[in-house]
This record gives C-alpha cells, structure tokens and sequence, in this order.
C-alpha cells in the first residue's frame, strides 16, 4: 500500500495519539501533518489526506467519510481548553466573538445558547490572528493552547463541554479520526493499536511540549483528567445529539 498521508490536531489534548502513532511501531509507512482542526478537515476533504482527526462539527461536511477508530477527543467533566471566556454573565453577554480555528467548538456555543442557556448574541467571527489578543474583546470562545493563561483575565469562565454535559447527562465529543476512502483491515487494526498505545504512555507524550505549554505536570494532570479518549457508546450517543443539533442550525 502507498504511504498513508495522516493528519491530526497541533493541541495538547493529541500528544498522546501523536506519540502513538510515531513511537509505538505498530503503523508503518506513513507521513504525519499537525494542524488546527479546520485545516485537518479540509485536508481529509479534498484527498489532501487519507486519516485525519476531524471536528466533529465537520462531519456533516464529509458525509462519504467513515469513524474508523475506538478513539476520540471527548470530554466527561471540564476540558478546560474549550473555553467562552467573558466580562459579563451569560445573561447579560450581547456580543461574542469566535475563534474559528474549531468549528465544533463555535457550532457548540451557538447550540449551547440556543437550545440551553436561551441568548441571542451577535456572532462575530475572528480573523486569523486576532484570538491572540482575546482580552480586547467583552466574549470569546478560545480554544486549545491558546486557553492557557487566558482565564484569569476574565470576570466569567464557562468550559463548553461542561456546560453540554450539565444540559444534557452526555459527554461530548471534539474530534473524531475519519477516512473517506476503503481501508485494509490490518491498517485500521494498526492505527487502533498505535492510538491505544499513546493513550497508555501519556506522560511519555510530553515530549512535545513546548514554552507555551504549563508546567509538564499540570499538562499531564490535563490528559489524565480533563480529555477521555474512549469512544464508547455514551459518548456516541453525545455525538448523535449534537449532529442533531447541528441540522437545526444548518437551517
């Protein structure tokens, strides 16, 4: 088989999957991009990609695309990267401005507003860049590293799967990993393998952590607890309602 062209989230939250695919032996002959979500899912889209681990609210968007795994990004309690960060309560927030790196995570405030928390905010999308400047704004949705340091620069902190899960009593679901085109069986058992492996060697995945990343310790705290990568059924479940959700928007 040619080289599988795989591509995954640049985060924190997919340092294990990375370390598993790259360091356990268990997939061969294969070439690894990291991204921001949107720019995996656009790369699965156009045949840029073989593999990726795409938004869950992109799904809809690559409807010949397959789940091929047992894992995902997933949340069942906060996830603290995921984040609407704000100087006023959510009674009182008119504006919210949106990083658009994720459109799960812009598609899960808009749900979480209209179908939960019952506001109306304008939505104002954010250029590329501008995030990096999230204090100017009154309302933010921040996602990934970026959240890091933001929090205590704001009056209200409300994580998003949190808030999904308070509503509704399932986790939710960030990222999946998909595939548009028929895969070998060994293949997709050997990426289920190489993803179990990272799971399993988290603290071994810090390896890639940079300066802007905390400390190696609260990082690891953050995969232990805040991301859970099992896709079991509850979490399908999630996923199932927010796609509905989802439909409602799109009309």
């Amino acid at each position: 088989m040619e080289q599988l062209k795989i591509t995954a989230v640049s985060y924190l939250n997919t340092f294990p999957f990375v370390h598993g695919i790259m360091n356990s032996g268990l997939l061969e002959n294969f070439r690894l991009d990291l991204d921001v979500p949107s720019v995996c899912a656009e790369k699965l889209s156009s045949g840029a990609a073989d593999i990726a681990l795409v938004p869950v609210g992109a799904i809809p968007d690559i409807p010949q695309a397959d789940i091929i795994t047992d894992y995902c990004i997933g949340a069942v309690s906060k996830v603290k990267t995921v984040l609407l960060l704000s100087q006023k309560p959510l009674d009182r927030i008119t504006r919210i401005y949106l990083d658009n790196d994720s459109r799960t995570s812009v598609a899960l405030v808009k749900v979480l507003a209209s179908q939960y928390w019952k506001i109306s905010p304008e939505w104002v999308p954010l250029k590329p860049g501008q995030s990096a400047d999230a204090t100017a704004y009154e309302s933010i949705v921040a996602i990934g590293d970026k959240t890091f340091g933001l929090q205590g620069k704001f009056n209200y902190v409300y994580d998003l799967a949190e808030e999904w899960i308070n509503c509704t009593s399932l986790p939710f679901v960030f990222a999946v990993w998909l595939a548009k085109k028929k895969l070998p069986a060994s293949v997709i058992h050997s990426l289920n393998s190489a993803l179990s492996y990272g799971v399993h060697h988290r603290e071994e995945s810090l390896q890639f952590l940079t300066g802007k990343h905390p400390s190696a310790a609260e990082c690891l705290s953050y995969l232990e607890n805040n991301i859970s990568y099992e896709f079991d059924e509850k979490k399908r479940e999630g996923m199932r309602l927010f796609l509905v959700y989802l439909r409602d928007l799109a009309r």
